[in-house]
């Protein structure tokens, strides 16, 4: 989970849910510098989230499977549900847990 724990991270998983990109491109799509993007696929790529194919001078970068974007989408709504203020763990959240 440490994976999505950067939004910078979470941003370039998101795009690739659209199809595969390289570099260049995703830095593009993400507001980022391509070192920046490197960077992070890297990471990623490391962790088992991405995969890589060459063509031609270029590498395209992809999402591992359908199961990477499966899990992306549940941690964007759980934390879209933090966010509004739901439970945690089966209980109301306090104003303190709300504000955090």
């Amino acid at each position: 989970m440490q994976a999505l724990a950067t939004p910078s991270r979470v941003r370039i998983l998101g795009r690739l849910r659209a199809g595969a990109l390289s570099v260049n491109e995703l830095a593009g799509a993400v507001g980022m510098e391509p070192s920046a993007v490197s960077h992070q696929l890297r990471l990623l790529r490391h962790l088992g989230f991405v995969v890589g194919r060459r063509e031609g001078r270029r590498v395209v970068y992809d999402l591992h499977d359908d199961h990477i974007a499966h899990l992306l989408d549940e941690a964007i709504s759980h934390v879209e549900h933090v966010q509004l203020g739901h439970s945690v763990r089966g209980r109301p959240r306090t104003r303190r847990e709300v504000t955090a």
